[in-house]
């Protein structure tokens, strides 16, 4: 199966040494806070149909492997678990996720991710669905 993806910040260490790997204090680490908006800025629309039904997934994308077009119906919040997977927009946004990002994907915009890299991308989707509603629409 396939699945999306934030796109991360890096920086630069310009010491010859490697840096102590960081520890989190214990206690709750937010990935994301009063979001509102898509990861192409629109609103959030959420399903008027009731009732509610939110269903989640751990979809693994090989490398070279691709989610195929699609478009979400529902709000889908994700959460990039481990690797890289660079998203396509068909409005030609491109954007790439990495292991740790969180973000709400893009709401009745065709896309497509794949993996451009070496190792496995393993992504969580949590699809804030309705009964009786296809949460993603994929083209042939």
């Amino acid at each position: 199966m396939s699945m999306i993806g934030l796109a991360g910040c890096g920086g630069s260490d310009e010491s010859a040494e490697a840096e102590p790997e960081t520890v989190l204090e214990s206690g709750p680490v937010a990935l994301l806070d009063a979001q509102r908006l898509t990861v192409l800025d629109q609103r959030i629309r959420y399903p008027k149909r009731t009732p509610v039904e939110i269903s989640s997934e751990i979809r693994v994308l090989e490398p070279g492997q691709e989610t195929g077009w699609r478009r979400n119906r529902v709000p889908n919040y994700v959460y990039v678990l481990e690797g890289s997977v660079t998203m396509d927009y068909d409005n030609g946004v491109t954007r790439e996720f990495n292991a740790g990002d969180a973000y709400l994907e893009a709401q009745g915009v065709w896309h497509n991710g794949t993996n451009k890299s070496t190792a496995p991308v393993r992504l969580l989707t949590v699809h804030l669905g309705a009964r009786g509603l296809n949460n993603v629409a994929t083209r042939q």
